[in-house]
């Protein structure tokens, strides 16, 4: 998460000082750069392979082996990315309120490390796993599943990989920023080709544990497979280490998560408190920051000075907060609508984890002589992704800037848009391609639908997270408080987490109420398609109302511009106010790179 303190002036510009491990001014012949950026960078490709190394292929897993039904291994695989999502926000929150970025990665490595190591033992040691099942039993739900205790292990080992992952994710790209000096032309260059290079590395993660730890496991063992990950976390936080002495270190100072929480709670300890007649009464009006609003009043009795916090002292901040304060929860708060619609896009996507990875194993995976892994086939999706975020700047932008005439070209909610609606192509394509691989199979039994057929979904999805991923990073990044950017990240990584978690409770629901005739583990049985249509309504439902709450939102950058301003500086300040995440994720065009 990028820190940035809840003081502003002198203080907030020395607080944000970079020093070196000794806690000493860095020096920027000696510290920092590419070489810290890059040892880093290590760091999150190890958390890529580990979590896409798990989630594209545990499924089968867990219906295969241990021979769990397939909405309980959907719910285990869900769960295990939106806790992990979760705890991206309590990573984000130690870094920025005690440990400091460099702490927070290499604790949250090690134990990242420590949970690989656990789920290679609890997929190789045979005591974990019940009796093997063959073809004929599993079709007639003659399987002994796995029991509770062999189950432990396993839940023990996924859940420390998502402590470790979530600390890592939160963090790792601020760390790396860190070393670059945004004040000096030069380094902030160089800053964003990192961010390139991140969202680059980021890929090529994914891809590697796609396409050759899927294999592994499926060729030649679970054990091997998650073994090759757990040396590749212990490698990355070693390198990680070693570069202690080269990196610039940012003091942790104080999370945002700390202002809105003492905001929150004032305003209801101070709810019977009456108003005062005028806003100039609250604390700290005359020099807010940000301009008093009427939206959300209630929150205003955060900032009344009563006769009891004029006793205490009113500098305390736990007796009670500035008009500053207040209004940037309020700026919070009103993101949160729209937070709530990126949530089905998420759950959409986690599709793409589970019921779509089982429908390949019950596909032809053929390629040639080669048969293709379940999990494999989710190439696919990174490669449509990385496809996508390169056209978006090269082609799509400049196309839809000179189109509109905006400098922006798409905005954060537009994208956000045309994400949720590849989201719903997708389930319907799915839901199509799911009902002819099912009549397929019960009307011609020794013949399969090629697995390719599956690539359609792996595309709209991966299009659509092209769009819906910048647009709401970028959308959260320029719409928070200016002193609550770490918000941006932890905002985010919620919408994923609230994702996953909804499509948990989505899937138990479905299975509850259709009695288990729509989810069933053999597939040829069940009706997914019906899963995949019901996604598809609510998808239609949820654009809707996105599009009745983005039509009304509006952007801070047109809150904050002046009409007195003159053209010129009214062009300057819109141009300041549009570096979309998109450019910081993506990169800019070559000359900047340069």
């Amino acid at each position: 998460m990028v820190m940035v303190s809840s003081h502003g002036g002198k203080k907030d510009a020395e607080d944000n000082v970079a020093v070196d491990f000794r806690g000493r001014p860095a020096d920027k012949s000696r510290t920092g750069g590419w070489l810290a950026a890059g040892l880093i960078l290590g760091t999150e490709l190890s958390e890529r392979i580990v979590v896409m190394g798990i989630t594209m292929n545990l499924v089968t897993y867990l219906v295969g082996n241990l021979n769990l039904p397939s909405a309980k291994s959907a719910t285990i695989v869900t769960n295990f990315l939106g806790t992990m999502n979760l705890f991206g926000l309590l990573g984000g929150f130690l870094a920025d309120a005690k440990l400091g970025r460099y702490l927070t990665v290499a604790i949250s490595g090690s134990i990242a490390a420590l949970g690989v190591f656990l789920l290679t033992l609890a997929t190789s040691i045979p005591s974990m796993r019940p009796p093997k099942c063959s073809q004929v039993r599993r079709q007639h739900h003659e399987c002994i599943a796995a029991t509770g205790n062999q189950l432990a292990l396993l839940y023990a080992a996924l859940y420390t990989i998502a402590i470790g992952g979530g600390g890592i994710k939160s963090n790792v790209s601020g760390f790396g920023s860190d070393q670059f000096d945004t004040s000096d032309p030069k380094e902030e260059r160089k800053m964003i080709f990192f961010f390139n290079r991140f969202y680059f590395f980021i890929s090529i993660g994914s891809l590697f544990a796609v396409i050759v730890l899927v294999y592994v496991q499926d060729n030649v063992g679970r054990g091997w497979g998650y073994g090759i990950s757990a040396g590749t976390t212990v490698i990355a936080v070693l390198v990680l280490l070693c570069g202690t002495t080269f990196y610039r270190y940012k003091k942790a100072q104080g999370s945002p998560l700390t202002v809105i929480w003492r905001v929150l709670i004032l305003a209801w300890k101070k709810r019977n408190l009456p108003l005062p007649s005028h806003p100039s009464f609250l604390n700290g009006y005359h020099e807010a920051e940000v301009p008093h609003t009427e939206r959300l009043r209630f929150l205003d009795k955060a900032a009344i000075v009563d006769e009891t916090d004029q006793k205490e002292g009113s500098n305390s901040s736990w007796l009670v907060s500035s008009v500053t304060q207040v209004e940037e929860v309020k700026m919070v708060l009103k993101l949160m609508p729209i937070w709530s619609t990126g949530i089905l896009f998420w759950t959409v996507y986690s599709q793409m984890t589970t019921f779509t990875v089982e429908q390949a194993t019950f596909m032809n995976r053929k390629f040639g002589s080669i048969e293709i892994p379940s999990g494999s086939l989710s190439a696919f999706l990174f490669i449509t992704i990385l496809f996508f975020t390169s056209i978006n700047e090269k082609l799509i932008v400049p196309l839809a800037r000179n189109l509109t005439h905006n400098v922006q070209g798409l905005t954060s909610l537009q994208r956000v848009g045309i994400g949720l609606v590849f989201s719903i192509l997708a389930m319907v394509v799915s839901a199509v391609v799911e009902k002819e691989r099912r009549q397929e199979a019960i009307g011609n039994p020794s013949s399969k639908l090629s697995a390719f057929w599956l690539v359609p979904q792996f595309f709209l999805v991966g299009a659509g997270e092209a769009f819906a991923y910048v647009g709401q990073l970028e959308f959260f990044i320029r719409e928070a408080p200016e002193r609550m950017k770490s918000m941006s990240t932890g905002l985010f990584l919620s919408t994923l987490s609230m994702g996953f978690f909804f499509s948990s409770v989505l899937v138990s629901i479905v299975d509850k109420v259709t009695k288990k005739t729509w989810l069933r583990s053999n597939l040829n049985k069940g009706k997914l398609n019906y899963f995949y249509w019901l996604l598809a309504i609510l998808g239609v439902l949820n654009f809707i109302m996105f599009l009745i709450l983005a039509s009304r939102h509006q952007y801070k950058a047109q809150q904050n511009l002046n009409p007195n301003d003159e053209s010129g500086e009214r062009e300057i300040k819109e141009k300041e106010l549009v570096m979309s995440a998109s450019e910081v994720i993506i990169g800019v065009d070559g000359k900047e790179e340069a």
